[in-house]
């Protein structure tokens, strides 16, 4: 049998220490909630600052563009809030399979798998990546037949090229963040994202202003920027730093891959209905009168909601771990107290920054237009933009412990009713039906957003926590290898 013998320094970086288990429900209510706060922060900070570099990346490349061509701002916009957000959409889900697993792996002790998990991840995602390949080479004649204007749907076809290097990082930079952060090594992604972000402003300055190269330049810098990030990782883990899950590449990644592959499509099902929602919405807007300023407005104020959105991811990643770890633990208490913090600390950030977009609204517009049409119709959406903001502090919370918990596919079921039977069609009867335009589009994803909101707080509400972490332990045992012949290395 497989057995990790030592356990050195290396492992004092655990997350939940069976000592910190035993005493969490000793002392008084502060003294638990701050402990259980020491936990989520320690995964959350890191997690939210290597979203904030990373998305932060797309939104600075987005901004130049902006300042080079409204028809270019536009097709990005296009590109970036469908194409490239349903293929994305589509590896977040499937990679939140790898931060399950590795997660539950790391509670229960089973630190050699989780480089398994790891290599099984790539091998899934590169040939999923690849089939949707398609989607960005032939974007202008996709953008066509959805309706859009002849210039916008050229420009998103050629911006779509420039994507295709870029979207490869997805394989990599997502499925190292949820390995390294289920043994909680993830304080490395952010100084290597905090590394990347630094060097894309510089490098979109050269490529776009130095040598004059306009849209082409700012994607050039966007793929370069990110592979930085993606060859810094590569060195960290096959550099020796996560001795105890990193055993290198092994034969045992290409077996059991349909389990795998189940849990996989049911996440990538999950967040996809997420993430494609706002990407139908961007969709409805680009067939409002004014097409160029609605879909450029809307797509200003889905990314200043996104990169809010990514405090909320950090703190849905805590809900990852913290419930993964403690389900691999068999401790079904102590994961009803992490929610109840997880909840409590994410709705405060909320609140601050629902008052922040009430106060500044249009001066967010500026950073990324000159348009004064644009920022008009952006501050027009601005509380309909705070109130999304508020409603980001809970759902992302509830949906980090279903995936913890390996509860994707009910969460899926959740997203296709609130999102697509309610969200979407209420969008389209007050976007078109009503004076209400891009604004009655965005009141409908609100709608569809409060009631998944209300139905993930009743399906935490009624689950029997004990029943689930036996599940866990379960599925643990499925991908469990005991044998030394099955973890045969390719090298070391």
């Amino acid at each position: 049998m497989f057995i990790i013998s030592s356990m050195d320094e290396g492992m004092n970086t655990k997350l939940i220490q069976h000592e910190e288990e035993e005493d969490i429900y000793e002392g008084d209510l502060k003294q638990r909630i701050f402990n259980e706060s020491k936990k989520i922060w320690r995964v959350a900070l890191p997690s939210i600052i290597s979203r904030l570099c990373a998305f932060g990346s797309i939104v600075v490349t987005q901004s130049f563009i902006g300042h080079v061509s409204d028809i270019d701002l536009a097709g990005y916009a296009l590109v970036q809030t469908l194409s490239v957000r349903f293929i994305n959409g589509l590896l977040v889900g499937m990679s939140s399979a790898t931060e399950t697993l590795c997660g539950q792996s790391f509670g229960a002790g089973q630190h050699h798998m989780m480089g398994i998990h790891l290599q099984r991840s790539w091998i899934v995602d590169l040939i999923t990546i690849t089939i949707l390949l398609p989607i960005l080479i032939f974007g202008a004649q996709i953008f066509k037949l959805l309706g859009e204007e002849e210039a916008i749907a050229n420009s998103g076809g050629y911006i779509s090229l420039w994507f295709i290097p870029f979207v490869y990082n997805y394989v990599f930079s997502l499925t190292i963040l949820m390995y390294l952060q289920a043994q909680l090594k993830n304080m490395i992604i952010a100084w290597l994202s905090a590394f990347q972000f630094a060097i894309h402003i510089p490098l979109s300055l050269l490529f776009v202003y130095k040598m004059n190269m306009g849209t082409s330049g700012a994607m050039i810098a966007l793929s370069i920027s990110s592979w930085v990030l993606v060859i810094g990782e590569f060195i960290y883990i096959f550099g020796g730093w996560c001795p105890h899950s990193w055993k290198g590449f092994t034969v045992a990644a290409f077996k059991d891959l349909v389990p795998l592959v189940k849990l996989s499509i049911s996440s990538g099902v999950m967040v996809c209905l997420e993430l494609w929602y706002n990407a139908v919405l961007v969709l409805l807007a680009g067939y409002t009168k004014d097409a160029e300023v609605a879909i450029s407005a809307f797509s200003i104020c889905l990314n200043v909601n996104v990169w809010e959105f990514t405090i909320s991811l950090g703190f849905l990643s805590a809900a990852i771990v913290l419930v993964a770890n403690e389900f691999g633990r068999g401790n079904a208490k102590a994961v009803k107290f992490s929610i109840k913090v997880l909840l409590g600390t994410s709705i405060a950030i909320g609140v601050f920054f629902f008052v922040l977009c009430l106060f500044f609204h249009k001066k967010l517009a500026y950073l990324f237009t000159d348009d004064d049409r644009v920022a008009d119709t952006v501050s027009d959406l601005s509380l309909l933009l705070s109130f999304s903001v508020l409603l980001n502090s809970i759902y992302p919370i509830l949906s980090g412990v279903a995936i913890g918990a390996g509860m994707q596919a009910t969460v899926a079921i959740i997203n296709l009713i609130c999102y697509y039977i309610i969200g979407i069609p209420l969008g389209v009867l007050l976007g078109y039906l009503t004076s209400l335009q891009v604004k009655g589009i965005w009141i409908g994803m609100i709608g569809g957003i409060l009631a998944q909101t209300i139905a993930l707080v009743y399906m935490t509400w009624r689950t029997n926590w004990d029943d689930e972490v036996k599940k866990a332990s379960e599925r643990l045992g499925r991908f469990y290898l005991k044998s030394d012949e099955n973890f045969k290395q390719i090298s070391n």
